[in-house]
C-alpha cells in the first residue's frame, strides 16, 4: 500500500457535481501542523471540519442535485469517510488523508474529493548546506557555491566585521 499525504489548510477540494474547486479551512483548531516549518499556515484538516463555513468560498458552483435551474452550491460538510483512525489530534478529530471523501447534506453521498492534499516542500538554508557543492553548481551554474558555503562574518555591538 503507498504512502499518503495527510491533508493541510489550503488543500483543494471538489463536488462531483459541481464545476470549480474550492480550498479547505481549518476552523476546528491551531495546534497541530504538517510541512510547515514555521507552524503559521498548514493546520491540519481533521474529521471536526464539518458544517458550512469549510471552505474558502464556500461553493463549488452550482447543485445540480437542488433543482433545475440548478441554485449556488452551499457546501455543507456532514462527515468525513476513509479517514486516518489511528491518530486523534487535540480537536478531538481523526486526520484526513488524500483519499477522503466529504459528504454533502444535499447529495447525500461522499462526493466531495481531494484533488491536491496541500503540503508544499520548503527549502531552508539548512536545505542548502547540506546539498553536494558540485551538484549545486551544475544545477546553478551561475551562482557561486563557493561563496554560499563560507560562514558569514559576525558582528559585535557595530564594529566591523570580525573573520
Amino acid at each position: 500500500m503507498a504512502e499518503k499525504h495527510i491533508v493541510v489548510q489550503g488543500a483543494m477540494c471538489k463536488c462531483q457535481f459541481g464545476q470549480v474547486p474550492d480550498k479547505l479551512k481549518v476552523l476546528s483548531h491551531k495546534k497541530e501542523y504538517a510541512n510547515d516549518k514555521s507552524a503559521s499556515k498548514k493546520l491540519i484538516v481533521t474529521t471536526k471540519e464539518i458544517g458550512a463555513a469549510t471552505f474558502e468560498k464556500n461553493t463549488f458552483g452550482n447543485c445540480p442535485k437542488m433543482g433545475v435551474p440548478p441554485p449556488p452550491c452551499k457546501i455543507m460538510v456532514t462527515e468525513w469517510q476513509k479517514f486516518y483512525d489511528k491518530v486523534q489530534l487535540s480537536n478531538g478529530g481523526f486526520i484526513i488523508l488524500e483519499d477522503s471523501k466529504a459528504v454533502c447534506a444535499i447529495a447525500g453521498t461522499p462526493c466531495i474529493e481531494i484533488i491536491d492534499h496541500g503540503q508544499r516542500a520548503e527549502a531552508s538554508q539548512q536545505n542548502f548546506k547540506n546539498a553536494d557543492q558540485d551538484v549545486q553548481q551544475q544545477i546553478n551554474p551561475l551562482v557561486d557555491s563557493e561563496s554560499m558555503y563560507k560562514e558569514e562574518p559576525s558582528f559585535n555591538g557595530g564594529e566591523d566585521a570580525v573573520s
